[in-house]
C-alpha cells in the first residue's frame, strides 16, 4: 500500500514537497516513483528512486527543479517540487515495482497510491 500526502495550491515558483508512505514492503527491493496526470492527459513519469541503490531518474520536463528522495527507516518517499509552474498542476501518484532499477514506465508500476491534487497557479 503507498499513501501520498503534501499536495496542495501554490503560487508560480513556489514549493511543496509530497511524500509516499510504504506499507507492505518487506524488503528494499523496489523502486518507486512518482507519476501526475492532468485533466484531458496522458500519465506522465515524473521520477523514480530505486530503494536499494538510491538511483534515481526523472523526466527532462522537471530536471534541475525536482528531487526524489527516500528514508528506508521511515519507509517513505519524497518529491521536492520547486520553482512550480502551472503546467505542473496534476494529480500525483506514487507507485512501487519489485526490482532495482527505477524507470517513468507507468505499465510495469503494480501498486499504486490514490493520488493528491498539485495546483499551480499563475
Amino acid at each position: 500500500q503507498l499513501v501520498e500526502s503534501g499536495g496542495g495550491s501554490v503560487q508560480f515558483g513556489g514549493s511543496l514537497t509530497l511524500s509516499c508512505v510504504l506499507s507492505g514492503f518487506t524488503s528494499d527491493d523496489y523502486v518507486i516513483a512518482w507519476f501526475r496526470q492532468a485533466p484531458g492527459k496522458e500519465r506522465e513519469g515524473v521520477s523514480s528512486i530505486s530503494m536499494s541503490t538510491d538511483s534515481k531518474v526523472y523526466a527532462d520536463s522537471v530536471k534541475g527543479r525536482f528531487t526524489i528522495s527516500r528514508d528506508n527507516a521511515k519507509k517513505s518517499v519524497y518529491l521536492q517540487m520547486n520553482s512550480l509552474k502551472p503546467e505542473d498542476s496534476a494529480v500525483y501518484y506514487c507507485a512501487g515495482d519489485r526490482g532495482v532499477t527505477p524507470g517513468l514506465t507507468a505499465v510495469v508500476y503494480d501498486y499504486w497510491g490514490q493520488g493528491t491534487q498539485v495546483t499551480v497557479s499563475s
